[in-house]
């Protein structure tokens, strides 16, 4: 006790151990929190973007837009390759602010290619259908219908 009081009054005095691991632990929390709140805040900023196309394309179908020179323009908004702040943990539990690529057209990939296999089970299950029928028209017997 005598020791922390002294170091209060003496600045050259020596801090016990435990306070300068409790400091150490304390700005470690703190460090880990600060970095997952950019990485939330980068989460929400992607979001944001991902929004912001949804609008333009909902704008973009609704209403054509014009240039001032009376040319027609396909979209109002152009996207390029885009990236986010992201800091990550490696496995000596060091961080590493980095870059995450947002990926502004992967629903509509998504979208495409569950058309596709949409359609390609659609169209297994109509080829099945047909063999079943045709299967299914060889096997009954074939009478002939007196129409006297």
């Amino acid at each position: 006790m005598t020791q922390v009081q002294d170091s209060q009054r003496n600045p050259s005095a020596i801090v016990p151990l435990h306070l300068q691991e409790t400091k150490i632990i304390g700005e470690w929390e703190r460090l880990v929190i600060q970095a997952q709140r950019i990485n939330q805040m980068a989460g929400e900023l992607e979001l944001a973007m991902l929004e912001l196309k949804a609008i333009a394309s909902r704008f973009n179908s609704q209403r054509l837009y014009f240039l001032t020179n009376g040319h027609q323009c396909k979209n109002i908004c152009q996207y390029f390759a885009v990236s986010v702040p992201w800091i990550r943990q490696k496995p000596d539990n060091s961080l590493i602010l980095t870059m995450r690529k947002v990926d502004l057209f992967r629903a509509e990939r998504e979208a495409k290619l569950l058309a596709q296999e949409l359609r390609q089970q659609a169209k297994k299950k109509l080829a099945l259908h047909k063999r079943r029928r045709v299967k299914k028209n060889r096997l009954l017997p074939r009478t002939l219908i007196n129409k006297s």
